[in-house]
């Protein structure tokens, strides 16, 4: 049995080449091989979003606070809110944040392959980020 304690790991600052705006991941749990999954909260300030990336066996989101936006390649943005379970795919092209006016947390869910849950792509653009956003960036509008 392995315990981490709350605070016993140091939160990270998301790099740049993956994230655009302030976003924050404090690690919850990746256990060492043969297990694969791996998990952290990631907290992204209003505007803050991750680049387009895929996940090889895919990505499980669990909105914890707040209101964020999440798109598949060719799909509409969603709102997503507290409570929502946000599936991807494998190898579904994707990106996920906070809106443009309130900030977002999820705990990230992924598996490992040949020890990598993630491919990061390009960056996602003010213009994809924001488009179709009327209606959307308040965090009573519906999806």
């Amino acid at each position: 049995m392995d315990i981490r304690r709350s605070g016993s790991q140091p939160s990270g600052k998301g790099p740049a080449a993956y994230f655009t705006g302030t976003v924050r991941i404090d690690p919850l749990f990746g256990p060492p091989e043969p297990a694969r999954a791996g998990g952290a909260l990631v907290t992204f300030e209003p505007g803050a979003r991750t680049a387009w990336h895929t996940h090889p066996f895919g990505q499980t989101l669990i909105v914890t606070t707040g209101c964020g936006w999440a798109q598949r390649e060719g799909g509409p943005i969603e709102v997503i809110r507290p409570g929502d379970v946000v599936w991807f795919e494998p190898g579904e092209k994707h990106w996920h944040g906070a809106t443009a006016t309130t900030a977002m947390s999820h705990i990230a869910i992924a598996e490992k392959l040949n020890g990598s849950a993630v491919a990061w792509l390009e960056q996602v653009s003010d213009a994809q980020y924001l488009g179709g956003a009327a209606g959307r960036s308040s965090p009573a509008a519906t999806s």
